[in-house]
């Protein structure tokens, strides 16, 4: 197989993959920077979070990358599934670094719900949540499935 003959699931999770790995690199430059001028020696809670999730979504994306190479499934469908995961990965890196940079909490959770200045309502984190889990569990149980039977020859 040859590179040009990917699908398109398959090379957005790659290519997603480098840039999380990137990103990662990046917030780590910038919790070195907060533990070097910090007094106690430790860079802000979310700092900490978008580096480590970073580094993290990377692998997880290159797994959805080989998940969509080998799923039965059309590849419209492994497209929806891993834009949903990519999605949700960025979507969750950026609120961390939204959050890091604002240095507004160190519970996203905890209420009332802070973004900068602003209070969020409560049913908005719900809802995102909510949507989060239903979305990242279903399309990669949906890829999963589909690389499964992809390999057994179902």
């Amino acid at each position: 197989m040859d590179i040009e003959s990917l699908n398109q699931s398959v090379s957005l999770a790659i290519i997603f993959s480098g840039v999380f790995l990137w990103v990662g690199m990046l917030t780590g430059v910038w919790k070195y920077y907060q533990i070097r001028h910090s007094e106690q020696a430790r860079a802000h809670y979310y700092v900490d979070i978008a580096h480590r999730s970073s580094l993290l979504y990377a692998p997880a994306s290159l797994t959805l990358a080989v998940l969509a190479f080998f799923s039965v499934w059309a590849e419209g469908l492994n497209l929806i599934f891993v834009l949903i995961n990519l999605f949700f990965f960025s979507f969750s890196i950026l609120s961390y670094v939204l959050h890091g940079w604002l240095k507004d909490t160190s519970n996203q959770f905890k209420q009332p719900h802070q973004m900068g200045r602003w209070h969020l309502p409560k049913w908005m984190l719900s809802s995102a949540m909510i949507f989060l889990v239903i979305g990242e569990l279903g399309a990669t149980a949906g890829l999963l499935l589909g690389a499964i039977m992809g390999l057994n020859g179902l």
